[in-house]
């Protein structure tokens, strides 16, 4: 009888470790995401992030040149040219902070498929995968590889609330088209 009450229990603890070990590594791996490149990190404002870029050779910044301001709400783009690994970097900043940085790669010196598995290696398998990119994300971040080879880092409370805003505004325009056209 002790016996089969052993085996059971073993059979349940089998059972039931590689759920709790599957949950550890998911909240070990939301807090791996990275939210920073090197020095660059999501959330830095404009002056540190201009800073940044000027004192990392990986990158050509040349300083407010390469600065832009959009016209949507507090929103600036900063482009600039890379050397070596980097071609292009892109960072998206709204009400002064960055919450998206692009870095578009150099395929001549380094490979989509070394790139993808660095990142697996790292912050296990993505959470969606397709022939064009590989997601990895937790609730505040989102990191991307995409072809052409481009590494994204997304702040996705920032990117949510523009989202939803843009649906508000949306709405509204069709509410107002919806009002003139009732005119006739």
């Amino acid at each position: 009888m002790m016996n089969k009450n052993f085996f059971i229990s073993i059979i349940v603890f089998l059972l039931v470790l590689p759920v709790v070990w599957a949950q550890d590594l998911e909240e070990n791996d939301e807090d791996a995401l990275p939210r920073q490149f090197r020095q660059l990190s999501l959330g830095m404002n404009l002056d540190d992030l201009k800073t940044t870029l000027l004192r990392d050779d990986l990158f050509h910044f040349r300083g407010d040149r390469d600065v832009s301001f959009l016209p949507a709400r507090e929103q600036s783009l900063v482009e600039t040219t890379g050397s070596s690994f980097i071609k292009r970097a892109f960072f998206q900043l709204r009400d002064g902070e960055v919450f998206i940085m692009s870095f578009s790669l150099n395929t001549e010196i380094i490979d989509h498929y070394s790139v993808f598995t660095q990142f697996v290696d790292k912050y296990g398998q993505p959470s969606y995968l397709d022939p064009g990119m590989a997601v990895w994300e937790t609730e505040e971040t989102r990191v991307a590889i995409e072809r052409p080879l481009t590494v994204k880092y997304i702040d996705r409370v920032v990117f949510n609330d523009i989202i939803n805003e843009s649906g508000l505004i949306e709405s509204g325009h069709v509410r107002l088209r919806q009002e003139f056209l009732n005119e006739f």
